[in-house]
């Protein structure tokens, strides 16, 4: 008779041990979410970029690309995050010629005197404003991945150490580009 209880109390304590990591899976996927994030920037749906824009400009095909889009002059908004984007990618390092920089601008307007002397291998185009509306950010750094997706944007006002640190991490783990 006391064989059968250890038996049956074995029985209960190795299926507790076999099931309980199972639950507690699920209560950490389901139920505890961390409130903080590794990535600054935010993942948005993969977008792809319209085709005509990625006609218009080849030279992004296959690389790791920043992104500024914006409708008419260049303020000290687009200055800024123009002056960032050259920032992080020369951060990059070694691997700074995987990563391109473009401007798309709609409007009339020309840019600046003296704004692209020191832009040297920015890529700008002239697109039209209702191809620019289909962009999931105006006025906001995006990162467009090498397979031509727009897949990560970053605050208005950024902060370019973070996005030195993001841009590094999927340098780091990512093959292509």
């Amino acid at each position: 008779m006391a064989a059968g209880r250890s038996g049956r109390a074995t029985l209960v304590l190795l299926a507790a041990v076999c099931t309980l990591p199972v639950i507690a899976s699920y209560v950490a996927y389901y139920l505890w979410r961390p409130a903080d994030r590794v990535n600054y920037g935010e993942l948005i749906p993969l977008t792809p970029m319209p085709a005509q824009l990625a006609a218009a400009v080849p030279e992004i095909r296959g690389r790791w690309t920043l992104v500024y889009a914006t409708r008419g002059a260049c303020d000290a908004a687009c200055e800024q995050a123009l002056y960032y984007m050259r920032q992080v990618r020369t951060a990059q390092g070694e691997h700074m010629e995987r990563v391109e920089r473009l401007w798309l601008r709609a409007g009339d307007m020309p840019p600046r005197s003296g704004l692209l002397d020191g832009h040297e291998g920015l890529i700008v185009a002239e697109v039209d404003g209702a191809l620019m509306a289909r962009l999931p950010g105006l006025d906001h750094v995006l990162l467009l991945d090498p397979l031509g997706n727009l897949m990560m944007k970053f605050p208005a006002d950024p902060d370019p150490k973070k996005m030195i640190r993001d841009l590094a991490r999927l340098l780091k783990y990512s093959r292509s580009g």
